[in-house]
């Protein structure tokens, strides 16, 4: 009986998968504590704001009285005061409310719930993404490994790769670093045009955790997007037309390889949230800035296959946030 797709290597990549994205958490813990410590101070800025308001109110009222000047009878002085002190009361009440909503302290919650959590959720989003894009891969792929995995799928065949792994791997590296490079450089306009940018230093997480956050890049993200995504894109494509030799289109390709991209810039949204606002600024730089990464590992994808993409990914992802913040630390 023909296998409907490969059974270990649909495990193991599962398997990397969910290891990833445990080795991103610290990474994304980080952000999000910075941004209740924003949140905190912008609460206690707007705090400090009333309290000098209701002051300056009080000395105004204090000056006037000592003129002689009577605005109100006792009566009206006394129902202002009244609902001066009821709105003092329920914006009292309302502050405590308001920081218990916004503000989620992650490290209240106990580890291994975060885990644990992180876990079940991936597993099952991930098995359903790496059985989909597996079969679909197996549709579409191409005779010199393009838009499949060559490699491994060589090496549960009981085949030596090692020769087509060496070829493949120097250029993906140099690629990986390549976009990383391109990446920092254009971001710098963006850093000046966005004000939570400016103080990169101060917004960046560890270089250790950024080191851990690689591996989700290089492997779940490629997986989720390239794998998947930009497979099921192809797949469409294919069935709409094919080229002389029944494979998809150069134009099917390309096409799946530009939204795969703009996906995944806009995938990465929420982290940016995070630490900016949401604007057509941050918008543009999500996009413009992952997309230049996701037209380089999706054509990776499709002439070398995925492997490829992986290790230029997590090439890139090195240059962006490991050496990128020592080099930040040492020198700023």
């Amino acid at each position: 009986m023909k296998k409907i797709i490969n059974w270990k290597l649909f495990f193991i990549l599962l398997i990397a998968c969910v290891i990833g994205t445990l080795l991103i958490l610290p990474y994304y813990r980080s952000l999000g504590l910075s941004d209740s410590v924003e949140e905190l101070s912008v609460e206690n800025e707007m705090s400090d704001e009333t309290d000098i308001f209701e002051e300056e109110s009080t000395a105004e009222t204090e000056e006037e009285t000592v003129d002689g000047v009577m605005l109100f009878d006792e009566e009206l002085s006394a129902e202002i005061d009244l609902e001066t002190a009821e709105e003092a009361d329920m914006l009292e009440e309302e502050v405590p409310a308001e920081k218990a909503k916004n503000i989620i302290d992650l490290d209240e919650i106990p580890i291994w719930i975060y885990v644990l959590s992180a876990m079940l959720n991936n597993l099952i989003i991930f098995a359903i993404v790496i059985f989909l894009g597996l079969l679909l891969s197996k549709k579409i792929g191409l005779e010199n490994g393009g838009l499949r995995l060559p490699i491994l799928e060589g090496i549960l065949n009981k085949e030596n790769k090692s020769k087509e792994f060496k070829a493949l791997l120097r250029p993906s590296i140099i690629l990986g670093v390549l976009v990383g490079g391109l990446i920092i450089v254009i971001d710098i306009p963006f850093n000046n045009a966005i004000p939570e940018f400016k103080n990169m230093e101060a917004i960046t997480p560890p270089a250790w955790q950024g080191f851990l956050a690689s591996f989700y890049g290089g492997i779940a993200e490629e997986v989720l997007l390239r794998l998947f995504l930009m497979s099921l894109i192809v797949w469409f494509t294919f069935i709409i037309k094919k080229d002389k030799d029944g494979k998809p289109t150069i134009v099917g390709v390309w096409i799946s390889i530009i939204l795969a991209a703009i996906i995944f810039g806009i995938g990465h949204l929420p982290a940016t949230a995070q630490i900016a606002t949401i604007t057509i600024t941050v918008i543009m730089r999500a996009i413009v800035l992952n997309g230049i990464a996701g037209i380089a590992f999706g054509w990776l994808y499709w002439k070398k296959g995925l492997e490829s993409a992986m290790i230029a990914h997590f090439s890139a992802d090195i240059v962006l946030h490991v050496i990128t913040p020592l080099i930040v630390k040492l020198f700023v």
